[in-house]
């Protein structure tokens, strides 16, 4: 295997996309992965609270990842932050469904909730000062 320079690193496309089908929808979503800037903004979004209250909000969970991966042909977004609630109000299956496909793409999964409320929980007992 070949090491990589930074200009091969930072040069790469390395963004996945996938089509998945809502026939609850009468069609087709093209997905695509999140960057880590991306998985970082969702995952603090994901946390509500303060202090050693703070935990995992799944209040319109899958609907703003769903928002923040779901892409027309182009690969411009389909939704913005304003659309989220109204995509909340969509079939739970086909949320399901979308939902599976773009945390496998960004690389994440149900364990990634609990290593941010663990992570949480292990920070402020261990007396650190950053919020």
């Amino acid at each position: 295997m070949t090491l990589l320079s930074k200009d091969q690193i930072l040069g790469a496309d390395d963004r996945r996309y996938e089509i998945v089908p809502v026939p609850e929808w009468g069609g087709e979503v093209r997905l695509r992965s999140l960057t880590g800037a991306e998985r970082d903004d969702f995952e603090s979004k994901s946390l509500v609270g303060s202090g050693k209250k703070q935990r995992v909000n799944p209040r319109h969970l899958r609907a703003r990842l769903i928002a923040m991966c779901a892409v027309d042909a182009d690969g411009r977004p389909l939704f913005d932050a304003a659309d989220v609630i109204k995509l909340s109000s969509k079939s739970a299956a086909a949320l399901e469904r979308l939902f599976e496909v773009a945390s496998r793409l960004s690389g994440l999964d149900e364990d990634d909730v609990k290593e941010l409320e663990e992570g949480f929980d292990s920070a402020q007992s261990d007396g650190s000062t950053s919020v």
